[in-house]
């Protein structure tokens, strides 16, 4: 049986390139190579394109895989049928490519763009595909889409840059007209928790909207919801499953980028410490989600679930992390399917996705 070729991306000009490659190296280490044929491709913070050549995963996250002797210059050609280009000398190495597994987190990589590329190319690729990636990126269209399909989330305000440039402290009253202390800024288009803060006064939010309008033009203010940080993985494409539940403790002020990957503060709980009735909601809702907003393959879907029971849509991540510690492959561990068996499956349900 003729082995598949997977390219699998990573890295990428985002800010959130150290944990693409620390997604990367899972992917890397758990897909199945005796079955495919894998072509590592990272994507420098500089944007360029290369073919890592060596077999030493955990060069990616160490930040040393750029210095492989082996490497070479690469590029997917946009071309119909030409896959993946590589570069040696004077001399280009084409490879037929089956199927890419994008693990770029953030800007580029989970907004359609790449998407895109992989479409023009007609190259089959896991994850939502060119409008569903786009809109589930950007926090505000997500917001417009869940509201329509009548989903309870927490009440929010945008904030332009155009805007809180003009007039810092109207932006500021118009949030404290809207919510009390605290709130939540979230940059509208990044994922991982970069830029996102917690205000507590005037002094706190202006500071939070300087820092959110660092990463995006646009800005979420968002209420306070008191409750548990449930998070939920979905798989498939017209038929949709939903995994077990899972909580996130942050052990800190919240579940930030820092908690996240950087300090050992935060506990996971698998499944998630809510009553079945709650569980079960949060699995119906995590899959009206993801078809609303026209999904396929793969997405997280966070939720916060109340004291009283009250389940409330936070956000969707189409690329979600596939780190050792990351939830989407821990919780389709938990509902029976290991990580390499959940990489070939996502493999599969790009195939039928592109045909």
């Amino acid at each position: 049986m003729k082995k598949l070729s997977v390219c699998i991306l990573f890295g990428g000009i985002s800010p959130e390139h150290e944990v693409s490659l620390r997604s990367a190296e899972s992917v890397l280490n758990s897909i199945d190579h005796e079955k495919y044929h894998v072509f590592p491709v990272g994507i420098t913070k500089d944007g360029d394109w290369v073919l890592f050549g060596g077999d030493d995963y955990s060069m990616l996250p160490a930040g040393t895989w750029q210095d492989c002797e082996n490497n070479r210059r690469a590029a997917i050609s946009p071309v119909h049928g030409q896959g993946l280009l590589s570069f040696e000398n004077d001399c280009v190495v084409r490879e037929r490519i089956d199927v890419v597994f994008p693990v770029i987190h953030g800007s580029t990589g989970e907004d359609g763009a790449i998407q895109g590329l992989l479409q023009i190319a007609g190259i089959p690729y896991v994850g939502p595909h060119v409008a569903s990636s786009a809109v589930c990126m950007d926090k505000c269209l997500t917001k417009l889409v869940v509201d329509h399909a009548g989903v309870r989330q927490a009440q929010w305000h945008l904030v332009t840059k155009t805007a809180f440039d003009h007039d810092h402290e109207a932006m500021c009253q118009l949030v404290e007209d809207k919510f009390e202390y605290p709130v939540f800024v979230k940059p509208a288009g990044t994922g991982s928790s970069v830029g996102v803060s917690k205000a507590r006064d005037r002094e706190e939010l202006m500071a939070a909207l300087e820092l959110a309008l660092r990463y995006d033009r646009k800005v979420l203010v968002e209420e306070f919801i008191d409750g548990k940080e449930i998070e939920c993985a979905v798989m498939g494409n017209d038929t949709p499953v939903a995994s077990v539940c899972g909580e996130v403790d942050p052990g800190a002020n919240f579940y930030d980028y820092e908690a996240k990957y950087i300090t050992d503060t935060s506990s996971l709980y698998i499944p998630a410490r809510i009553d079945d009735a709650a569980a079960e909601q949060v699995c119906e809702l995590a899959v009206k989600i993801y078809s609303a907003l026209d999904c396929c393959g793969l997405s997280r879907v966070d939720f916060f679930v109340k004291k009283d029971g009250e389940v409330v849509f936070n956000e969707i991540n189409t690329i979600p992390g596939f780190t050792s510690i990351s939830m989407y492959p821990k919780l389709f561990e938990a509902s029976g399917i290991p990580t390499t068996q959940l990489i070939d499956d996502l493999l599969e349900l790009a195939l039928e996705s592109h045909q």
